[in-house]
């Protein structure tokens, strides 16, 4: 069999056992699912299950660690922007390209991550993301002038990781009305204006 072909089946089971994690998930939390109901769900035999994952644990891992790495791997692109293209991007009012696409890939597996970040998903999903999120800031935090800073940068970076998460949570909770564009718009206008101008509560003249 040519090996494509198996790499695209195992790729087609794989999202086939995810998918039905994500559904079971929603209706009783992970904590209630059995391998028997997970299997019997998806229409495949534990065999199958166990040729691709040690139990359930291994199979919620596995799922996450794929979301984390591609989130990191797109996210990456942050350090290769130099000062004059972010300028360029902040001035011309148009969200960076990875950006866009972070949400784009975030829509493309929103039941899983939505899930993930509910009520009933992982906790530990939530603290994944956030250093991510922190390690990315971090390693930008070298362009700061800290003489300037009003604040310390851990701080910073602290407030804009779960500020940008709870941005991503509303929108997937609303229903992703934006488009990855937009919503990348309203962060880019939140980032560079802050919540005072964003809000309205502070003009944005200098009069």
């Amino acid at each position: 069999m040519p090996e494509k072909t198996t790499d695209r089946r195992i790729i087609r089971t794989n999202r086939l056992i995810r998918d039905t994690l994500t559904e079971l998930m929603k209706e009783k939390g992970f904590e209630g699912i059995t391998v028997n109901e997970l299997t019997a769900k998806a229409d495949i035999n534990r065999g199958t299950f166990y040729l691709h994952y040690r139990d359930k644990q291994d199979l919620l891992e596995q799922s996450e660690d794929e979301i984390i790495k591609k989130i990191t791997k797109i996210l990456s692109a942050a350090q290769q922007l130099s000062p004059e293209e972010t300028l360029y991007y902040n001035s011309h009012d148009e969200p960076f390209p990875f950006i866009v696409k972070l949400f784009e890939y975030i829509k493309d597996n929103s039941s899983f991550i939505k899930t993930l970040l509910g009520p009933k998903g992982d906790p530990s999903f939530q603290v994944k993301l956030k250093e991510v999120l922190r390690k990315t800031l971090l390693k930008k935090s070298h362009q700061l002038k800290k003489e300037e800073m009003m604040v310390p940068p851990d701080y910073l970076i602290a407030y804009l990781c779960s500020a940008y998460l709870g941005l991503v949570q509303h929108w997937l909770e609303s229903g992703m009305k934006e488009s990855p564009r937009d919503i990348s718009l309203v962060l880019l206008r939140i980032n560079l204006l802050g919540p005072g101008k964003a809000s309205g509560l502070l003009s944005t003249s200098k009069s």
